[in-house]
């Protein structure tokens, strides 16, 4: 249930701001522009993108300006992946803990939530950790969008086949691309969890979905962003987080206990046979 809810979050969250920047006003933003967000966010992100930008290739900027920023929360995806590692670590002893507290009355529930807070206090683990580093996305992506769509500079870019980088790509190339990496993304690190279950399933075809729905109709700058992005997380995962790397670990673990089983299992047989020979 609390996995469920956490997807319904995130999902919420990407389409709210989505919706709140497509909303947004659309009035250029310049250095005279006032206010806060405009002035010292959308615009200096605009300014760092031109700045970036080699030969006034505001695509190339975009690219350089998302690995900069990737880089920025390498350590707060770092953080992500380790505390994720040890909840899904934990994830045996939980369902164990459901199971031995299995009845729906306000009594057991409680004890359930108590025993298992005592479980993550002791491991060190943070249930919510997961949500940080989106939260933090969040802005990045909406001042993004916003640089692209209100600045002129950035607005009238090209790159590649995209004319006009305030457009949508009109051959569907890096949307399709940004749906593809998103779901290798989520996909690889579901890979790592130690029990499957739905909602983890429905956040592998759901979220690559909704960001290549989104993406057919934003600006094709902000779709190269999220191409960017995703295909930044999937190397990550693959160096700090590797799946197949985990699996492996995680059978040897498994065989190595499982051979100490039987060696136990032998060395009580033997121990009673030479008991028994001794009674004779």
């Amino acid at each position: 249930m609390k996995k469920s809810k956490r997807l319904l979050l995130m999902l919420g969250l990407v389409s709210l701001v989505i919706l709140l920047s497509a909303c947004a006003t659309t009035s250029e933003v310049t250095s005279e522009s006032t206010g806060f967000w405009d002035r010292y966010i959308v615009y200096s992100f605009a300014q760092v993108i031109r700045w970036l930008s080699l030969g006034g290739n505001s695509g190339i900027g975009i690219i350089l300006f998302t690995l900069i920023i990737r880089v920025i929360l390498f350590p707060l995806m770092n953080f992500q992946t380790k505390s994720m590692r040890k909840t899904q670590d934990l994830q045996p002893k939980i369902t164990a803990l459901q199971e031995k507290y299995s009845s729906k009355d306000t009594e057991t529930q409680q004890k359930l939530r108590e025993e298992q807070q005592k479980l993550y206090q002791e491991h060190g683990v943070n249930p919510y950790a997961g949500c940080l580093p989106l939260l933090v996305q969040m802005p990045i992506l909406m001042a993004v969008y916003q640089a692209i769509s209100r600045v002129p500079a950035l607005k009238a870019g090209s790159f590649l086949w995209i004319d006009v980088l305030g457009e949508p790509d009109p051959y569907y190339i890096f949307p399709i691309l940004a749906g593809i990496f998103t779901f290798l993304s989520t996909y690889l690190s579901s890979m790592s969890q130690v029990n499957s279950n739905s909602s983890i399933k429905i956040m592998n075809y759901v979220m690559p979905v909704m960001i290549l729905v989104m993406a057919i109709n934003l600006p094709g700058a902000l779709s190269l962003y999220w191409v960017i992005s995703n295909a930044f997380q999937v190397g990550q995962t693959l160096l700090i987080n590797n799946p197949f790397k985990i699996r492996r670990e995680r059978e040897e673990a498994e065989r190595q206990a499982r051979q100490k089983e039987r060696e136990l299992e032998k060395a009580k047989y033997s121990n009673k046979k030479q008991r028994h020979k001794k009674r004779k």
